[in-house]
């Protein structure tokens, strides 16, 4: 989630002394695992063959309600399993919407021509469609009912036209059709929201869709191939175990911000040399929006007239969202944003353990490196401390750590869900790999008009890879 002109305001290092005592531990951890979700996938014939053992997943709201979602399948019709991270701004309403919907569209475009042809005639004839995806939901997952025909109609033409686009032949590409998937999910959203359905309150929900908008970050784990599809800043990491036992971190998805120097050119280059300046400024898109990619927010989509006479139409979104109240100024060459995802493919090996899908709240506290190290140790089970050498500590002082450190021990792995146990550090580290019960007191603490200025909300998805199946795949594909 992210806060709009003149400036986001930046996180701040929490230092204010504790109003009231500290939270007591079991307190700390029922708000840390209200959301907490595990899943493991089920053996085949007494085996499990999926390149995937399971997963565990958290969401820790400071927004509230949060805007962030997530979401995890398994493709019933196709091989594969899909998981994503959904960091939704200016509201919640597309991430809830895109969080729904898009693994079904990318389901769409991997299944074979006949697959789609016999879901066409089932519909066509009023018969029960088998599912495509198998949902792996907490029950606190919210979803929304009040536009499900609609997006039921968008879907099926979608198939319809793949039907016709293919013509007898199905295309194995899993990075187009991820590509296609998140792009045609995105005009679906702009064309429902210019559609007038008659019924106000019908219409109320795809224009507050289109309105606010999100970032994603979604893995297709199929066999030894791993596809990311990114758009966005929330981040894939690889963990990865070296020989020696240590961990190491790989980057499976790019950031889309000014950060990224590519992405920034990309923009620039997408635009007239009279926009140079305004196009990005202050790092932001049109001096507003951080993310260079992202579902929704047509006010950086649509041209200004097709804005004015949509929104002069619905004055009652504006005055519920003060986002799409105007247009960005220096708006002259629409499209600026894009719904386009990087995608990134990698071939699994026996020393990829895990991979992390988080949204950029844990992301801004918490190097990759120290999150794969973090999840790394738990699910071993081995524990490294950060080595003190180099820090200037009297005797005293070192007596004091190391006595923390031993009475920090104890709940060192006190969570099952690694999910969980990540955000746990995340929020409450000492700087030396150990916790910080007060910090953490601190940061859970907080009333929500304070927690968003030091804190995003933070979306987890752990998934743990199958090492046999993974190298028994590797020798017989060599």
């Amino acid at each position: 989630p992210r806060r709009y002109p003149p400036a986001e305001t930046p996180r701040r290092r929490y230092r204010a002394g504790a109003q009231s005592g500290p939270m007591a531990a079991s307190q700390m951890s029922h708000i840390l695992r209200t959301n907490e979700y595990s899943f493991g996938v089920h053996e085949l014939d007494g085996r499990n063959a999926s390149p995937v053992l399971g997963f565990d997943s958290n969401l820790l709201p400071s927004n509230v309600p949060s805007e962030d979602r997530r979401s995890a399948a398994t493709c019933l019709q196709s091989r594969g399993m899909l998981f994503g991270v959904f960091d939704g701004h200016a509201g919640y309403a597309c991430a809830q919407a895109v969080s729904e919907r898009l693994f079904y569209y990318i389901a769409v475009s991997l299944l074979p021509l006949k697959t789609l042809m016999d879901i066409e005639e089932a519909v066509e004839n009023e018969r029960p469609v088998f599912p495509v995806l198998q949902w792996h939901k907490h029950p606190n997952d919210y979803v929304s009912t009040d536009a499900g025909k609609l997006y039921f109609s968008s879907l099926r033409t979608y198939w319809q036209e793949l039907i016709e686009l293919h013509a007898g032949e199905h295309h194995k590409d899993i990075g187009a059709a991820l590509v296609g998937a998140f792009q045609r999910l995105d005009s679906d959203i702009s064309l429902e929201a210019q559609v007038e359905l008659g019924d106000p309150l019908s219409h109320y929900t795809p224009l507050r869709v289109a309105i606010s908008g999100c970032t994603a970050c979604v893995a297709h784990v199929d066999g030894l191939d791993l596809h990311v599809a990114n758009l966005g800043d929330s981040r894939a990491v690889l963990g990865v175990q070296n020989g020696n036992g240590t961990w190491s971190a790989l980057t499976v998805s790019n950031d889309h911000n000014a950060q990224n120097p590519e992405e920034l050119e990309r923009v620039r280059l997408e635009h007239p040399v009279a926009e140079e300046k305004t196009v990005v400024k202050h790092d932001r898109l049109l001096g507003l929006l951080m993310p260079f990619r992202a579902f929704g927010d047509i006010k950086f989509k649509w041209s200004g007239e097709l804005l004015s006479r949509v929104l002069d139409a619905r004055p009652d979104i504006l005055s519920a969202n003060e986002y799409a109240r105007m247009l960005p100024a220096n708006y002259h060459t629409p499209p600026y944003l894009t719904a386009e995802p990087e995608v990134t493919s990698h071939r699994l090996r026996p020393q990829d353990k895990f991979l992390v899908l988080a949204t950029d709240g844990l992301w801004d506290l918490m190097h990759r490196q120290n999150v794969v190290q973090v999840v790394g140790e738990h699910l071993t089970g081995i524990h490294w401390q950060k080595p003190v050498s180099g820090t200037s500590f009297t005797l005293g002082q070192m007596h004091s750590l190391l006595a923390e450190r031993k009475s920090r021990a104890s709940t060192a792995f006190e969570d099952h869900n690694t999910a969980t146990h990540l955000i746990r550090h995340a929020l409450g580290s000492d700087g030396f790999g150990g916790l910080d019960p007060r910090r953490l007191s601190r940061m859970l603490s907080l009333p929500q008009e304070l927690a968003r200025m030091y804190r995003d909300d933070i979306t987890v998805t752990v998934i743990q890879l199958n090492t046999p199946i993974i190298e028994a795949q590797c020798k017989a594909a060599a």
